[in-house]
This record gives C-alpha cells, sequence and structure tokens, in this order.
C-alpha cells in the first residue's frame, strides 16, 4: 500500500478531538437536579497573570461537538467553542485571583478565591458541581471532585476552555502594557524568552514575586526552564 502523503498525516496528527463526555452530568440530571455546574481553572504555573477560573452550567439537551480538554485544542479552536459554550450555556461565570493575592496568600489558596468567585456568580446557583481536581473547600454547593476531569466531564472540559480563553485575553492586554516580556506569546509561562526579559528588565506589577526565578533571583540565580503552555 502507498505511504499517505505528509499533509494528510499532518491533518490526521491535526484532528480535533471528540467531545469530554456526559456521564457524570446525566446521572446528575436523572437525578432531577436542573443546575449541575462544571468548574475549572487556568494558569497555576506561570510567573505573571492571574489564576483564571470559570462555572458553567448547561440545559440536558446541550450539544457541543468538540467540547474536551482546553489543552487538546489549538487557539482558534479553543475560541470558536468558547464563543458557542457562552451562546448556549444555561449560565456561565468567571472568577480570578490577580498575581498580588497569589503571593499574599499562596496559589493554592488563591486558585480556590477564583473558583468560589465564579461559581457564586453563576445565575441561577448551581446545586451540584463537578470540580476538576481535588474538593473544593468553603463552598456551599454539594460537590463531586474529579480528578482529569477536563477529559472526563463535558462541563468541567467547557469551563476550561472558557478560563484558557478568558485568561489568554488578559495575557495579550498585559502584553500591550508590558511589551517587553512577550505576554502574548508565552502568556507568562517561564520560557527563556520570558527569563531572559526578567533578568533584563527585572519584574513587574503582574509578576508573581513568590514564584520561582524570583525567589532565587534574590541568590543571584536564575535557571532557564521549558515553556509549559
Amino acid at each position: 500500500m502507498p505511504e499517505e502523503s505528509t499533509e494528510r498525516l499532518r491533518g490526521r496528527s491535526r484532528r480535533t478531538p471528540p467531545a469530554a463526555p456526559k456521564r457524570l452530568e446525566l446521572e446528575a440530571w436523572s437525578r432531577g437536579l436542573r443546575y449541575v455546574a462544571g468548574v475549572d481553572e487556568v494558569g497555576r504555573g506561570p510567573l505573571a497573570g492571574p489564576v483564571v477560573a470559570a462555572a458553567v452550567i448547561f440545559p440536558p439537551d446541550v450539544h457541543i461537538p468538540h467540547v474536551t480538554d482546553s489543552k487538546l485544542l489549538r487557539p482558534e479552536e479553543r475560541e470558536e467553542l468558547a464563543e458557542r459554550i457562552r451562546a448556549e450555556a444555561l449560565a456561565w461565570s468567571v472568577g480570578l485571583a490577580p498575581a498580588p493575592l497569589i503571593d499574599a496568600i499562596n496559589i493554592l489558596r488563591a486558585t480556590h478565591v477564583a473558583m468560589r468567585e465564579a461559581i457564586r456568580s453563576l445565575d441561577p446557583a448551581p446545586e451540584m458541581l463537578l470540580v476538576d481536581g481535588r474538593a473544593l473547600p468553603d463552598i456551599e454547593f454539594p460537590q463531586v471532585h474529579v480528578i482529569g476531569g477536563d477529559r472526563r466531564s463535558f462541563a468541567i472540559a467547557a469551563a476550561s476552555i472558557l478560563a484558557k480563553t478568558h485568561r489568554d485575553r488578559i495575557m495579550e492586554h498585559l502584553d500591550s502594557l508590558y511589551p517587553q516580556y512577550g505576554f502574548a506569546g508565552h502568556k507568562g509561562y517561564g520560557c527563556q524568552a520570558h527569563l531572559e526579559a526578567i533578568a533584563a528588565h527585572g519584574p513587574c506589577p503582574v509578576h508573581r514575586l513568590s514564584f520561582s526565578p524570583f525567589t532565587r533571583e534574590a541568590q543571584g540565580v536564575l535557571e532557564f526552564g521549558e515553556d509549559e503552555d
């Protein structure tokens, strides 16, 4: 059999993945729960910018192909899906915790702040939460925490897309304010170009000073990392 062309192989490797399953949502809907919110966050690892969370409630008849973990999607796919998610959701919301808060209370607690803000801004209020990762403390709604939830729950995957696209827009705006750091390209992650910019210019107001390399920089050490985006 002749070998497939390079173009065909490239197209196959870039095929948009299928949507995350709705099993958890269907179980909740079958118990009479109407307002089931998926909750996820992005931006725990970067050296700059906020951590952003999103929460989404869908009607039971929702059908949006290819809603899955935002990391599996190209930027243009995420943007198209985010528009559909916002249009077809019963409710959606985002919350964030900026860099100074992250420095003040640590990234885990700041992530919880962003998630609670997103959840409590939903209208209608959720009857149950599907939360990516571990359980969310200090929240008044029943919850199911789902490890790897952005690939196991349609609503969590949708939240991951909304959170990612929202944070990317914030970082693009911050790039216009602090163009020397290249935020629009690396979104605040610790790639070599970003670390070199920090070494040349020092931190700006949206850098997380409690993160490396800033803690090491005080000791005269600056290590280069890989781009996590």
